[in-house]
């Protein structure tokens, strides 16, 4: 029994010694990788704050902040656990193989996803339009709501919400009509063909002017579009302010036909020739 004892003992003893052995050649790369672990920390930090602020000094939309600094610090932390493991003797070609094909994976997953997504990227950072502008696009027209890293979120004429994807979004024609503050209205009235032009357009004009939401510069037009099919067809051009459109649109029409009764201008007669042809006797 004491043989074994002692026996036991001597290995323990020798476990031990080679315990400590491995622990203080492992106590550099330890050390080293926390010195890196530490400092890689302290650069990330400093300079996601420098992106912050360069981010806000140009003016970036705050949603598009947080997600390009979100992606910025994942991938950066990333990076660093996969060199701080390299350090302290962990074999990461097979971790990295891992991520790429998740990244791999995930990419066609998200296909149609990750095309919206880069697509929201890139209006937030170009800004063809922004929180309030009328745009038009996609078939859709509407007040912008929000401009999300997905999707772009309108409010129609009617009061229907359209979320539209950013990915065809920011790949296909955009007409923004809030660039320059200031709409046209174009609103198409005829007149009988014996009507006085000149007297008709200074009518309408009188009566554009006489509406609170018509702007006075550039001031309102009356032109010709087309002079046949019994009627002189006249296109009634006032300009306002983006939310006042939908007011002009409908209060102009009825301003000028109102005018045009009250100064003796009349309105198109519909005509309709009937043709008839004798029964001829058999």
């Amino acid at each position: 029994m004491q043989t074994l004892l002692q026996i036991s003992l001597e290995s323990a003893s020798t476990w031990l010694q080679e315990l400590k052995l491995r622990i203080l050649a492992f106590a550099p790369s330890l050390a080293g990788a926390l010195i890196v672990l530490v400092v890689g920390l302290w650069l990330i930090n400093l300079v996601d704050k420098m992106i912050s602020r360069i981010m806000v000094s140009r003016h970036y939309d705050l949603s598009l902040q947080n997600f390009l600094l979100s992606l910025f610090k994942v991938m950066l932390n990333v990076l660093l656990i996969i060199s701080v493991a390299s350090m302290i003797g962990i074999n990461t070609t097979s971790f990295a193989a891992l991520i790429a094909g998740a990244g791999i994976a995930i990419g066609a997953a998200l296909n149609g996803s990750l095309g919206n997504l880069a697509g929201g990227v890139m209006m937030l950072i170009f800004r063809p339009f922004k929180v309030g502008d009328l745009i038009e696009a996609q078939g859709a027209i509407g007040g912008v709501q929000q401009i999300g890293i997905f999707s772009t979120i309108l409010l129609s004429p009617e009061n229907k919400t359209i979320i539209v994807p950013n990915g065809p979004l920011s790949t296909g024609v955009i007409i923004n009509y809030t660039t320059y503050g200031y709409l046209r209205v174009d609103i198409n009235l005829a007149i009988a063909p014996n009507m006085d032009i000149d007297e008709a357009r200074t009518v309408a004009i009188e009566a554009m002017l006489t509406h609170e939401k018509v702007l006075k510069t550039p001031p309102p037009e009356v032109a010709v579009q087309k002079i046949g099919d019994g009627m002189i067809t006249l296109t009634i051009r006032p300009y306002c302010n983006q939310a006042d459109y939908w007011d002009v649109y409908f209060g102009i029409q009825e301003l000028v036909h109102n005018a045009w009764d009250a100064n003796g201008i009349e309105g198109p007669t519909p005509h309709r020739i009937i043709i008839s042809k004798s029964l001829q006797p058999s």
